[in-house]
């Protein structure tokens, strides 16, 4: 494969990136077993491996990322040859002194080759140039394929919120230090 390139998104970029199919197939989520008595509430996740393969729709809708252009603090995108491979969309307005990873999509043909983990690696480095404290990263609880590579980046789990994207699903958020 071919070296990957990691540059910010110009607005000719905008269309691939908005045609790649965002979705992703999982067999495993992390299942939210919620627990409820008098004067405690809480949750507990899972890891569960599902009978079979699920695809799992993306929670936001891609044409978004056009209105929102100019509303974040940065667009990465994964060059390889001459060829869009990826993207990682960063806000610096969800709490302050935090780079925030909200959307990290790669090409389908091109996944699990380290193209996400160059746009996370390389986030990293624009926030902690921008000297931001720490960074998070939110997915859903049935991308398992993020969840698994957050985890080997070093971020932990930190946080959940039920009903969180227009899909209805469970985000799940993971930080770490830099």
């Amino acid at each position: 494969m071919p070296e990957v390139q990691i540059r910010p998104a110009v607005a000719t970029d905008l269309p691939t990136l908005m045609k790649m199919d965002h979705s992703c197939t999982s067999d495993y989520v992390w299942q939210m077993d919620p627990i409820l008595s008098e004067g405690q509430s809480g949750a507990t996740f899972r890891e569960i491996r599902l009978p079979r393969s699920v695809t799992v729709t993306y929670p936001r809708p891609v044409e978004s990322l056009a209105d929102e252009w100019n509303r974040r603090a940065g667009i990465l995108v994964a060059v390889i040859g001459s060829e869009l491979g990826g993207y990682l969309r960063l806000s610096d307005q969800v709490l302050p002194k935090s780079a925030w990873i909200m959307d990290l999509a790669v090409e389908t043909r091109l996944r699990r080759s380290g193209i996400g983990l160059a746009l996370v690696l390389a986030a990293q480095k624009w926030a902690k140039e921008r000297g931001d404290r720490q960074i998070m990263i939110e997915m859903t609880s049935k991308n398992y394929a993020a969840i698994r590579l957050s985890q080997k980046l070093g971020f932990e789990f930190c946080g959940y919120n039920d009903h969180y994207y227009l899909t209805q699903d469970i985000a799940l958020f993971f930080g770490r230090a830099l």
